[in-house]
């Protein structure tokens, strides 16, 4: 009797997508799913892989991988039950993709500097933009980005065609500026032009983090790392005392921080 042939993992996946889809047979949530109900779902996987690799941890990473290549599998067999694609188109663009961007590997130009391929990547962008149609040089920014990273993104863009401030001594004086017009609003009570300063001020720090070759979102997961194990440093401390934060007063709170800063230092 011949065996049959254990399918590619990546067949495998499909298999089991297409089980979960099935009209009579599959499962009742994954058959109500669409793109607009899994597009979440597919961000949320996106942050837990970055989590892992900021975390380093490699057991995490490799699930985590595979829960956003699942992601990926469930949109193309949405597209696929529609007639439009599958996951194989999507593999494949993917590959014409990269061939068609890196001609210094699998072409006949020279080799390149990283900043080379970098500005040679950009205008390959932007030339398939012009051929898609896309004429406004921002138009395909995409609008579910984290805010903070859109912003960066956009002024990036911006700054390609010149629009773009000289130098960091620009932005401090705007960041400056937006801060003093904050205040402004805020003194005279209208909430909602301080809401629109507030984003006029993190649109400058996204801008600022650009320039200074930054993530912003990174830069924010870091400090938010770091208020989270000095704020558990604070609860230890306290704990040890037989206390809570909500039974401490803030000036406690505030030197077990301090301590907690000055350890970190060391």
């Amino acid at each position: 009797m011949t065996s049959k042939p254990t399918p590619h993992p990546i067949e495998a996946l499909i298999e089991v997508m297409k089980a979960l889809r099935d009209p009579q047979t599959g499962c009742p949530w994954d058959r109500e799913q669409n793109f607009d109900t899994i597009a979440p779902y597919t961000i949320e996987e996106s942050y837990e892989v970055a989590d892992a690799i900021a975390r380093k941890d490699m057991r995490d990473l490799k699930e985590e991988l595979g829960d956003l290549l699942f992601q990926v599998v469930f949109h193309s067999h949405l597209a696929n039950e529609q007639g439009l694609f599958d996951f194989n188109d999507v593999a494949q663009g993917m590959a014409d993709k990269l061939i068609r961007r890196h001609p210094h590997v699998f072409g006949d130009v020279g080799d390149r500097t990283a900043d080379e391929q970098n500005q040679a990547w950009e205008d390959q962008k932007a030339e398939e933009r012009k051929a898609k149609a896309k004429t406004g040089l921002l138009e395909d920014v995409p609008v579910g980005l984290p805010a903070l990273t859109r912003a960066a993104k956009l002024t990036k863009r911006a700054a390609r065609v010149g629009f773009d401030w000289p130098s960091l001594d620009e932005v401090f004086a705007k960041l400056d500026e937006e801060v003093a017009e904050l205040k402004v609003e805020i003194q005279a009570g209208d909430t909602e032009k301080a809401r629109a300063e507030l984003g006029d001020i993190l649109f400058v720090l996204a801008n600022l983090a650009r320039k200074m070759g930054v993530e912003p979102e990174d830069a924010l997961r870091g400090t938010n790392a770091k208020f989270v194990r000095r704020f558990e440093t604070i609860e230890a401390e306290l704990a040890k005392l037989g206390k809570t934060p909500d039974q401490s007063s803030l000036e406690e709170m505030d030197d077990l921080w301090n301590a907690a800063k000055r350890m970190e230092v060391r």
